[in-house]
């Protein structure tokens, strides 16, 4: 069961991001959500892929529920009443959790480029914290729109996007409409719960922060550490056999990496 009865508090596990990351020559087929969602040509690309941790050290659960609740609140099967927390990926045949993270490769600069990751699917995926009697596993269902969904973060656990998942790469040739990642020494940044400004009439559609005035998807006790970041080298011929601490992982990806979140 849920506990909301406290806060929760995400942050960035920065060092699974820097231990987890690889440069390295893939076939992207045009049947790949990522591709389609992050308009990435279809073909042979350079990419850097990455894993992404979020724990939840807060006392509650970052609880959002069924998809469907925010997608139809008055349950008469039409989405124009969504409250904008989800929106229905076609590609993967669930709903996606907007604006759950940002994810950006910032040069020495400050250029930046996004990643083709367009949606999330909030789960309990493993256990943070579970040595002080915490981390119930709870939250395990994305929801479709036949079928109910559970999303959330229990305390003591994690969401982690694993780096062979769909989207969690970005193309360094081009492929996807951005310029040429030359190379160099960049940082993946990545913000989870994101803050976001109101709208032009005023206030936040789910949640403020009153100490920014700024917009989130959930309230949380602390929104200072929802940011981490990352230093990674790209080189100027990274092979198939890649270049960072995963190097020597080149296990071909599967139509159902894609799909899986």
């Amino acid at each position: 069961m849920p506990y909301t009865g406290a806060l929760p508090d995400l942050f960035v596990d920065s060092k699974a991001t820097q231990n987890h990351w690889v440069t390295r020559v893939e076939d992207l087929p045009a049947n790949f959500c990522s591709v389609q969602e992050g308009g990435v040509t279809a073909g042979t690309h350079t990419v850097i892929r990455s894993s992404v941790t979020t724990p939840n050290i807060g006392k509650g659960d970052v609880f959002v529920g069924s998809p469907l609740a925010h997608m139809d609140p008055n349950g008469d099967g039409s989405f124009a009443d969504s409250d904008g927390m989800f929106q229905f990926a076609g590609c993967h045949q669930h709903f996606h959790l907007q604006n759950y993270a940002t994810y950006k490769l910032i040069d020495e600069q400050g250029k930046t480029w996004k990643a083709a990751k367009r949606g999330f699917c909030m789960l309990d995926t493993d256990p943070y914290n579970v040595g002080t009697g915490d981390g119930t596993w709870t939250y395990r269902n994305c929801g479709s729109t036949t079928r109910d969904g559970f999303q959330g973060v229990s305390s003591g656990w994690a969401d982690t996007y694993v780096f062979k998942l769909g989207g969690q790469y970005f193309v360094l040739d081009g492929g996807d409409g951005q310029p040429v990642v030359p190379p160099g020494v960049y940082t993946i940044e990545v913000e989870v719960n994101p803050a976001y400004s109101p709208a032009k009439g005023g206030g936040c559609p789910l949640v403020m922060d009153p100490a920014t005035g700024m917009c989130h998807q959930f309230a949380e006790t602390n929104y200072a550490n929802n940011v981490g970041r990352a230093t990674v080298i790209i080189t100027d011929h990274p092979g198939r056999a890649g270049y960072g601490p995963l190097k020597n992982d080149n296990a071909a990806l599967k139509s159902s990496d894609e799909i899986e979140r």
